[in-house]
């Protein structure tokens, strides 16, 4: 990483108006404006609102700024100001070296041409000679796997097709910036891990930002994170695990039972962590209980209790099963506690909602769903490290009378 500043965003704003017959008129008033040199402040005039308000930030060489943020909280809009593709109504940018930006799916390929004519067109409008595309040109199309479509009209292209070529090209003319927008969402498994791949790589000798709603990934790239919302900077900075835990609070999942044949009731949860109950965060690799208040219809002979969490993306980041753990739960027809001590807690910084899910157990196998319970409470991890697997958890599970 260098001190090289490439990319230089001080207090921009842009504004839009809600309906096109007045955006025409203002933008007629505007460009009147500016010819005649008019420095008149811009303010907003009736149907108008500020889709990007008062945002500043550099970045480095080497660095990743990941720019995240509720749908229209402004984040495309920042991207193609910083592109070139609009200009601010306040404010200033200013972006050194070649950029390379893929902003929308297909944008800057022309349809009739085929892919191999738009990998040369590209490359021409970015600076590079003949020679030097024509060195780069087998490794664009084998990193883009479309070997035997080069020579199709791009119009003819999938959607996925049309990404995978427009990042290949992005990423072997080697810019000192690059401009990602969501377009990495289209493109399947194996191709996504490619182009992370090159990410990695393309940070060491680039400035990258990058607009995705795949969290997990920011996690794992980002050296730098904005939150976005309603055009604000609501927070900035290198701790990007508070940018994704603050864009979170955004969204609030709905609590209660989401399954089950009503066979059994659920009064309380609770976490513990070193003696202490009503606990909501814990640190990286801290030790947590789960209490469980519950009652099951006296017809049920023996149930199994599953404590799972959840991301904020509804996926499953840890399990623990008490048949799994061979320990047996035998129905009492009464009020009953359990506590499943689950060890240290090796999750990504985060939150995380706790789902609760209680099965009959019939010979040793779990049997019909009598409830289940998500966003029951939420724990929050405060440090850690990313992973995709789910976690099976082992517990010390125990039950009170």
């Amino acid at each position: 990483m260098t001190d090289e500043v490439l990319i230089q965003v001080d207090h921009v704003s842009k504004k839009f108006c809600q309906r096109f017959r007045k955006s025409l008129y203002y933008g007629m008033q505007d460009l009147a404006l500016e010819l005649i040199g008019s420095k008149e402040e811009h303010k907003l005039r009736s149907g108008e609102f500020w889709s990007v308000s008062d945002v500043s930030f550099n970045l480095k060489r080497g660095e990743c700024l990941g720019l995240i943020g509720p749908n229209g909280s402004g984040k495309s809009t920042l991207l193609k100001m910083i592109n070139g593709l609009i200009k601010p109504d306040r404010g200033r940018i200013e972006v050194r070296g070649r950029v390379g930006a893929l902003i929308e799916l297909g944008a800057g390929f022309n349809p009739i041409l085929t892919g191999r004519e738009n990998i040369y067109a590209n490359g021409t409008i970015l600076g590079l000679t003949i020679a030097e595309i024509d060195s780069k040109l087998d490794a664009i199309i084998e990193f883009a796997e479309i070997e035997e479509f080069i020579d199709t009209p791009i119009q003819n292209y999938s959607s996925g097709m049309k990404v995978r070529l427009g990042f290949a090209v992005a990423a072997h003319m080697e810019p000192d910036v690059l401009i990602i927008d969501e377009v990495l969402a289209v493109g399947d498994v194996g191709f996504r891990a490619k182009c992370f791949n090159a990410i990695y790589q393309m940070i060491k000798k680039a400035a990258v930002v990058m607009v995705t709603h795949q969290l997990p990934q920011v996690s794992r790239v980002c050296s730098d994170i904005i939150v976005l919302n309603q055009g604000k900077c609501e927070f900035q900075g290198k701790d990007v695990a508070k940018g994704i835990d603050i864009f979170y609070t955004y969204f609030k999942g709905e609590k209660g039972t989401i399954g089950g044949n009503g066979k059994a009731t659920i009064y309380d949860v609770d976490f513990e962590c070193q003696g202490k109950r009503g606990i909501d965060s814990i640190n990286y690799l801290d030790e947590l209980s789960v209490c469980i208040d519950f009652e099951v219809d006296s017809d049920i002979e023996a149930v199994s209790i599953a404590v799972g969490f959840l991301t904020p993306e509804l996926q499953h980041a840890a399990q623990c099963v008490s048949l799994y753990n061979n320990f047996q739960i035998i129905n009492t027809g009464e009020r009953m506690q359990v506590v499943v001590n689950l060890g240290q807690i090796n999750f990504n910084p985060g939150s995380y909602a706790l789902e609760i899910l209680i099965n009959e157990v019939q010979h040793r196998n779990l049997g019909e769903i009598l409830i289940r319970s998500q966003n029951l409470k939420k724990i929050r991890v405060a440090a850690g490290f990313y992973s995709q697997v789910p976690i099976q958890m082992q517990g010390n599970w125990q039950v009170l009378f």
